[in-house]
């Protein structure tokens, strides 16, 4: 059995950090101690590096099938295996959307193929896919995705009926993208009006407005309250919202959950000014005032998660004026080091980083046997060296798109090394793809 030795190690885990060592026997955690000795274990001296549990993304747009000009499994897993991420859920707004059972276990199928990391897929929901939906199989399937509002792709769930029986009815988890489509059309008539051709990014929270946010996802938890349904709404992008979710109860009970995406965690209207249709996504980034608030939700608890909604577009595509422009943008490889920044700037602290990219993700979700650094779970595990700092440049991009929003910005800290399931897949620039990912598997709630 290959054997891993981690030497003089910074644990962060479960709110703690610790100097230890870490033994990995196949693809698992059989070991933390001091002074572990192991003969004929690779040896990785990790001194003055941390080493934390692999980030769990739980929303990430790869564009495979139909959209593989822009990213596909391959190339996007492997740039969020080099970002530390080990783990990622992939949302159904591909060519064709994922409305079939056929069509998911066809993701699978790929991503066993060509996935450095592990995987699951959200199945998608549309107004007459209802009975498809019920067959999703909440041990082997992250969740069911619904989109009340409309996106990239066309998902939109506006039939009220078809809402209510998705959230009466389903027993797998939840996930909504929630922005009122008719306060959206009706801002975007009225910018037209006024602007004619020249609507300019600067306009997109104005357009995807607070109001447009707040309106759906309010809808959303009065449904999931009457129905005792398991929700989770991505991407809080206004202060208002965090108001919606509680933070009294353990993350383990809550029938309600958050998520908060880097970029809403970063950036703010005042960006537009100079990164336009680069920080272009839905939901909109909005005021300074929102951001804060959402990682103050991050550190109260009323927002569970940190994930990135990486969604890859073309430089082609981006570079279009506004209102042909797509929304999203490519997070994967730097989410990590960019909370990182945030913990040397004081905002938030490495140990709640770790219980928001893993820890909470693996409780939310029930994934089995990960998210944690314990004896005898996967060792899926990053070690993250403090002392090296990284420029962002095309040179050493790895996503398909070719591009990044953090284009030109040096980051504090840089990963140093990715394993997935045991397996040593990125280590100093270097990746080792002869070890795919494996299928995340889930725990009944």
């Amino acid at each position: 059995m290959k054997r891993t030795l981690i030497k003089n190690a910074i644990i962060v885990n479960e709110g703690k950090q610790m100097q230890l060592d870490l033994l990995i026997e196949g693809d698992r955690i059989a070991r933390i101690d001091k002074d572990i000795t192991a003969a004929d274990a690779n040896i990785i001296d990790a001194a003055g590096m941390f080493l934390i549990p692999g980030a769990i993304d739980d929303q990430v747009h790869f564009r495979e099938p139909g959209l593989t000009h822009k990213g596909e499994i391959y190339t996007e897993a492997k740039a969020a295996v080099a970002g530390g991420i080990t783990s990622y859920m992939e949302m159904p707004n591909t060519i064709p959307n994922v409305f079939t059972q056929d069509l998911l276990a066809d993701k699978y199928q790929r991503a066993q193929q060509v996935s450095l990391a592990n995987y699951s897929f959200f199945m998608g929901a549309s107004n007459t896919n209802l009975e498809e939906v019920l067959k999703t199989n909440p041990e082997n399937v992250c969740g069911v995705k619904i989109f009340m509002g409309s996106s990239t792709g066309n998902m939109l769930v506006d039939d009220e009926q078809v809402l209510s029986d998705l959230f009466r009815s389903c027993q797998a988890l939840i996930a909504t993208h929630c922005e009122d489509e008719q306060t959206v059309k009706h801002n975007l008539a009225l910018y037209k009006a006024k602007y004619d051709t020249k609507v300019t990014p600067e306009m997109h929270p104005l357009i995807r407005s607070e109001q447009a946010c707040y309106l759906s996802s309010s809808k959303a938890v009065l449904l999931a309250k009457k129905y005792q349904t398991r929700l989770h709404i991505l991407h809080i992008s206004t202060a208002i919202e965090t108001a919606l979710f509680d933070n009294t109860l353990p993350l383990k009970d809550k029938l309600i959950t958050s998520e908060a995406c880097i970029h809403h965690l970063w950036f703010s209207e005042a960006d537009y000014a100079t990164k336009g249709n680069w920080i272009k996504w839905n939901p909109a980034i909005k005021t300074a005032n929102d951001r804060d608030a959402i990682l103050a939700a991050v550190l109260s608890d009323h927002i569970d998660v940190i994930a990135t909604d990486h969604a890859p577009h073309t430089i082609e595509e981006k570079s279009a004026d506004y209102l042909n422009a797509p929304s999203g943008g490519p997070l994967v490889q730097h989410s990590i080091i960019a909370m990182l920044e945030l913990v040397k700037q004081g905002k938030i602290s490495i140990e709640k980083v770790v219980e928001k990219m893993a820890h909470n993700p693996a409780i939310l979700f029930n994934i089995k046997e990960r998210g944690y650094i314990r004896e005898g779970y996967f060792a899926d595990l990053v070690l993250v060296n403090p002392n090296l700092p990284q420029t962002v440049s095309k040179t050493n991009l790895l996503y398909k798109c070719a591009w990044s929003p953090f284009e030109g910005y040096t980051f504090s800290n840089s990963i140093n090394s990715t394993f997935v399931n045991g397996h040593l897949a990125y280590h100093q620039g270097q990746f080792d793809e002869s070890q795919k990912g494996a299928r995340l598997l889930f725990n009944k709630r």
